[in-house]
């Protein structure tokens, strides 16, 4: 049987108390996979234990880890108390991936941009700072080596981050450290920001794509904004692509009625 992209969820997105509720539902709505956004404060052994675990339990697998907290995205911060408590953070939702064989990602910076970049669009690093994300990607990947886990660059759009916003600007990084970790995670809703034709830039992309956010043009689940969901799945399928897909969004209304729908929206589109 032909190998064929599975449908996963941000946890964030998903009604429950536990990682396991949210997983259970997500198996009832038609889902493989759940990509859990943990907050810091509330990550501790029990969580852990439960994280580990999960796939056994419900059959949902968790295919992306990231602790999330105020310092998330302050990773080459000039404050040097910053910029080390966000890499410790880093580190250990690595250290947790290089375990379950999870996703984790990181960006060059997140969070909003002041002032807004409306006149300096595609701003590149300079030398010095392109050294120092070098360096700061191959201290990540030494973390999870060996391992099946990844450490993705995931381009952000240019009103959350001053540089990478281009999937082609994060290849060219990926294809220098040249890492098996290695890899690129592709977010629809930033491409639609950023690329002038996402479907091209998937296909240039090729075989570097190891993971995909969903989110259409206007941050709402798939087939609610202007994206070419066709044409994307299309590119896909064209690079061979049989990861996972995951919905990092709104889910536009109450979730147990739009996640469930729009998995059979998705579902239709893999199998197209």
């Amino acid at each position: 049987m032909e190998d064929l992209m599975k449908l996963c969820c941000s946890s964030p997105m998903v009604p429950g108390d536990t990682l396991t509720e949210k997983a259970e539902r997500l198996k009832t709505w038609g889902y493989d996979g759940i990509a859990v956004f943990q907050p810091l404060e509330s990550w501790n052994d029990e969580v852990r234990r439960e994280l580990a675990s999960l796939e056994a339990r419900t059959g949902v697998k968790p295919v992306e880890f990231v602790l999330a907290d105020d310092i998330y995205g302050k990773a080459m911060s000039e404050d040097l108390a910053e910029r080390e408590a966000c890499r410790a953070m880093y580190r250990q939702a690595a250290s947790v991936c290089a375990e379950i064989g999870a996703v984790t990602e990181i960006e060059y910076q997140y969070g909003v941009q002041d002032p807004l970049p409306l006149f300096d669009p595609f701003q590149q690093l300079d030398s010095d700072q392109h050294k120092a994300f070098l360096a700061f990607y191959r201290e990540m990947l030494d973390v999870v080596a060996g391992s099946d886990a990844r450490i993705l660059l995931e381009p952000i759009n240019r009103y959350e981050s001053r540089y990478l916003n281009r999937v082609s600007d994060n290849v060219r990084l990926i294809d220098e450290v040249a890492h098996p970790n290695a890899g690129l995670l592709p977010d629809l809703f930033h491409m639609s920001i950023e690329e002038s034709d996402p479907v091209q830039a998937i296909c240039d992309a090729g075989d570097r794509i190891v993971h995909v956010h969903l989110g259409d043009s206007n941050r709402l689940l798939p087939g609610m904004g202007h994206l070419d969901w066709p044409g994307i799945f299309g590119a896909l399928r064209e690079i061979g692509y049989t990861g996972y897909v995951n919905l990092e969004c709104s889910t536009a209304g109450d979730p147990t009625e739009t996640l469930p729908a729009n998995a059979a929206f998705l579902t239709d589109l893999i199998g197209a």
